[in-house]
């Protein structure tokens, strides 16, 4: 059995990642997340690119495990805002930001705006004793939708509406989300690579 250890302390991502990974059929790779996270200093994510952070993360917190470590920067890019929030996602509302509160201030800033086109974006770079092993990236169009729709997901999923399925991703079982999805895309992409270089 392969571990790798999941640097993030975001609960919905840590379960979309072992969920991803169960429905994918890689049983023979566990996810866990890196331990003790919480008490371990954070790295500065200051990089402008999600690659720049997810690398960041991985290799900083690769030297707390012997286990290969990953870590993804993930968010919304949205083109009436020139690419906002982009690496700021979770932080789009502050430093404590909420989701309520990212939504709340993503749906004034597109206020008027005619164009909703926007993409979910998902780096994932893996680490080893400090050595920057691969990244993977995978990206889903969709547009913005003023009213939130499903209670499925998190961040801004409620309001990412995916034309293929006429519904937003907070509308959408969690499965048929990790098919399409900019996480279920690069994650998928790291697993085939582990199985096959790890």
């Amino acid at each position: 059995m392969t571990v790798l250890r999941c640097a993030t302390t975001n609960p919905g991502k840590l379960r979309e990642f072992r969920a991803a990974a169960a429905h994918f059929g890689f049983d023979s790779i566990a996810i866990e997340p890196v331990e003790n996270l919480p008490a371990l200093p954070a790295p500065v994510e200051d990089g402008d690119t999600f690659e720049a952070n997810a690398a960041k993360k991985a290799l900083h917190y690769s030297a707390f495990t012997e286990d290969p470590v990953f870590a993804d920067d993930s968010g919304l890019e949205t083109d009436a805002l020139g690419g906002a929030p982009g690496v700021y996602s979770a932080r789009f509302a502050g430093p404590n930001a909420t989701d309520a509160g990212n939504n709340r201030l993503l749906i004034e800033r597109l206020q008027g705006a005619q164009d909703r086109s926007a993409r979910f974006v998902c780096v994932i770079a893996l680490a080893q004793r400090g050595r920057l092993l691969a990244t993977f990236r995978g990206a889903v169009e969709g547009r913005i939708v003023d009213e939130a729709r499903g209670a499925n997901g998190f961040g801004y999923d409620p309001h990412f509406f995916y034309e293929p399925f006429n519904a937003t991703f907070g509308e959408t079982p969690p499965g048929r989300k990790m098919d399409v999805s900019h996480r279920g895309q690069a994650l998928r992409s790291m697993l085939l690579w582990c199985r096959e270089e790890l």
